[in-house]
This record gives structure tokens, C-alpha cells and sequence, in this order.
């Protein structure tokens, strides 16, 4: 099954050297571009991609907007990749927050950029390796002094098992990573997963390892 690309860029080189680098790829197509967040939007509606590399800042909306407004948009299952210059830009954890499934720097290789297009695609990234570290420190001084009560009590719907599968999910481990880590089947892994979307009401991977930082389940260190 080929993975359908949009890219939203604002600057011209960034958006035809990423097309190149992907359409060299087999199972990857970019199916359109953008010049910034609100044409990214409406691209995203007209074209339904798979994934969009959405850049942070561009003119006219910028790309944590644009990842809401995707988010919001009925029927659209597209999958936000973000694309950011600096690897602790200040706006990665609230695009996170807006919906993105993960995010890619931009000086990131050929074989990096197409790897991350892939496990977005699938549900199972939520951030560039290299990079976990340092956001999950930034999610527990962000969430601190944020009040977890309500949040702590939608834990209380997840069995001892389900907890534990959302805590690695924060931690950015795969499906495989968890099944090793807790000797169980990766399928067996997959239905908690679910489980675990479906009893919280969130849309994906990211949003859980979104919440479990916010009510405090996992702090950077853990």
C-alpha cells in the first residue's frame, strides 16, 4: 500500500527536496504541496493524504493551528508529522498537544525522513529517538505545576496492565519494544493499545503518551 505525503513548507526548496527524496522512495507518493497552514488544510481536505509534513512556522497560519484545524476536520484520517529546525523548539510540545503523531528535524537524512514517514503512517512513532530524552524532560517541567486530579481519575478506567501499556507508549517504545519488555505477544500488546485509546477517547498513540505525561503517570527519569 503506497503512503500518500502531503508537504507543507513555505519555503520552496524545503517542499521539492523532500518530494524528491520521497517519491524516490517505492511505497511513498507525495500526492501535493503547501505554502503554509491554511492551504495545508485545504490541500489536506481535498487530497486526503496519509501523512502531512507540516512545518511550524509559516505565514498566514501557522502549523500548531493547522494541526488543530486537521484534527478537527471530519472524516480525515491524516496522520501530522512536524518539521521543525531546532531540536528543542518551543512549539514541538504544543503541536504534540494540537494532534501531531510525532516530529522529524528538519536536517534529518533521506533514510531518516522516509523511516519516519512509515511509522507515522502506522501509528507506532511518536518522536525521533535521538530526541525522546530531552521532550520527555520538557513534558514534565511544561506539566509540573498543571493540575492532574481529573486526569488521574480517567486512569482509574485501565486495568494494571493497560496502565503499565500506557506508560511505555510515553516512553516512546513500539509495540514490539512493549511485547519484550513485558514477555507478552506483540498482539497481545496491539489489543491493550486499543484498549487503551478506546477507554480514554483518544485518537492515537501520541495523544496517549500526551496524556499520561499531563496527569503524571510518567515524569522524564522514569
Amino acid at each position: 500500500m503506497t503512503i500518500r505525503v502531503l508537504i507543507a513548507d513555505d519555503q520552496m526548496m524545503v517542499r521539492q527536496g523532500f518530494t524528491v527524496l520521497l517519491n524516490a522512495e517505492p511505497d511513498i507518493e507525495v500526492v501535493g504541496q503547501a505554502v503554509d497552514g491554511l492551504d495545508a488544510v485545504a490541500r489536506a481536505a481535498e487530497l486526503a493524504p496519509d501523512v502531512v509534513l507540516m512545518d511550524i512556522r509559516m505565514p498566514e497560519l501557522g502549523g500548531i493551528e493547522a494541526t488543530r484545524r486537521l484534527m478537527r476536520t471530519e472524516g480525515l484520517e491524516a496522520k501530522v508529522l512536524v518539521l521543525t529546525t531546532f531540536d528543542l523548539d518551543e512549539y514541538v510540545y504544543e503541536a504534540l498537544r494540537a494532534g501531531a503523531s510525532g516530529f522529524l528535524l528538519k536536517d534529518a537524512s533521506a533514510d531518516e525522513l522516509a523511516h519516519a514517514v512509515r511509522v507515522v503512517a502506522s501509528g507506532e512513532a511518536l518522536l525521533a529517538p535521538n530526541l525522546t530524552k530531552r521532550l520527555i524532560a520538557e513534558f514534565s517541567r511544561l506539566t509540573e505545576s498543571a493540575p492532574k486530579a481529573p486526569l488521574k481519575e480517567r486512569v482509574g478506567v485501565l486495568t494494571e496492565r493497560e496502565t503499565e501499556v500506557l506508560s511505555l507508549i510515553a516512553q516512546g517504545l513500539s509495540n514490539a519494544e512493549i511485547a519484550a519488555r513485558l514477555v507478552l505477544a506483540e498482539q497481545t500488546v496491539k489489543t491493550h493499545v486499543s484498549r487503551v485509546l478506546v477507554k480514554l477517547g483518544l485518537r492515537d498513540r501520541t495523544q496517549a503518551a500526551v496524556f499520561a505525561y499531563e496527569c503524571g503517570l510518567v515524569r522524564a527519569g522514569s
